[in-house]
């Protein structure tokens, strides 16, 4: 499946999330609004969550052993 060419960052997502996380706790919104936002924020949410794990997953760390040489190591988290 090929990537869409106008995919957002995940700054951008992530400020776009925030944004909709203001307009909803100004509570001036008609709940038909509301609903929208809050159902696009959700979505916002799932892609960020899947980035950070495509991220993660991408991550290694390079740890110095007892030798001094570097070698990598697969990011694991505790």
């Amino acid at each position: 499946m090929a990537e869409e060419k106008d995919e957002k960052t995940f700054e951008q997502s992530l400020n776009e999330l925030e944004k909709i996380a203001t307009d909803l706790e100004r509570g001036d919104l008609s709940l038909e609004e509301a609903i929208e936002k809050f159902e696009n924020g959700m979505k916002l949410s799932k892609e960020c969550s899947e980035k950070l794990d495509k991220a993660e997953k991408r991550i290694n760390i390079l740890v110095q052993n007892e030798d001094g040489d570097l070698k990598e190591e697969k990011f694991e988290v505790e």
